[in-house]
């Protein structure tokens, strides 16, 4: 199959699937994930009409900004995210996905500031307490939230998690249905709070099903990553 029809299955399939769940399809944001693909790769789905796209690494976001971004809108980051790297990508970002600390959330403020921009960002949770993922335990979530009001130059749009590779159909449905509790009871105290971040390939139509607002589709639009 082409991208663009890839593409349109995948629209469908969120169409459905938020259908199924009794809500509005256009409160569903798609973001294809771009992770080892070239801008050659990329341009079928911005010749559809893609016009954001998400970057695991800063090195690969950069090295295809130039090229991309006169058609790309939005470039968000979703992966873990050192501090080090924040000054490379500040101001090509839209939204960064992966903030799991204050130390994180004071850099990106810091470099946000020097460019005179709000830098929107998602808390990452880990809900599932993966030693090898990032992410912030839920019993930290609230300090965390409560010290990002610290930083002029940040604000937190809501949360992202990804449960485990593999895991059956019940345990996304528990994990996914978890951070939608966290997220509308902080959204109940906080209106910039408007973003929950779950669901990739695999179950993006779970997910969505399980209250969320932007799925990150990858593999399922360009088919597996280089890695080479």
């Amino acid at each position: 199959m082409t991208i663009a029809e890839k593409l349109d299955i995948i629209k469908y399939n969120i169409v459905e699937s938020a259908k199924k769940a009794g809500r509005n399809p256009d409160e569903v944001m798609l973001l294809p994930v771009t992770k080892t693909k070239s801008p050659e790769e990329i341009m079928p789905a911005l010749e559809y009409g893609v016009r954001a796209i998400g970057e695991n690494y800063v090195q690969e976001l950069v090295a295809k900004y130039d090229v991309l971004c006169p058609y790309v809108e939005e470039f968000h980051m979703i992966g873990h995210l050192q501090s080090n790297k924040v000054k490379y990508l500040i101001d090509k970002v839209s939204l960064i996905h992966s903030v799991d600390s204050l130390s994180l959330l004071k850099e990106i403020d810091k470099q946000a500031k020097k460019h005179d921009k709000i830098q929107d960002v998602l808390l990452e949770v880990n809900l599932t307490r993966e030693a090898s993922k990032s992410g912030v335990y839920e019993e930290d979530l609230d300090g965390l939230l409560q010290g990002s009001s610290a930083f002029s130059n940040v604000c937190v749009k809501g949360f992202m998690t990804m449960p485990p590779v593999g895991s059956d159909e019940a345990f996304l449905r528990r994990v996914f249905s978890k951070l939608r509790g966290i997220y509308e009871a902080y959204r109940a105290q906080d209106c910039n709070i408007s973003i929950l971040s779950m669901g990739m390939s695999h179950d993006y139509s779970i997910a969505i099903e399980e209250g969320s607002t932007l799925v990150r589709v990858g593999s399922a639009i360009f088919g597996p990553r280089n890695y080479q």
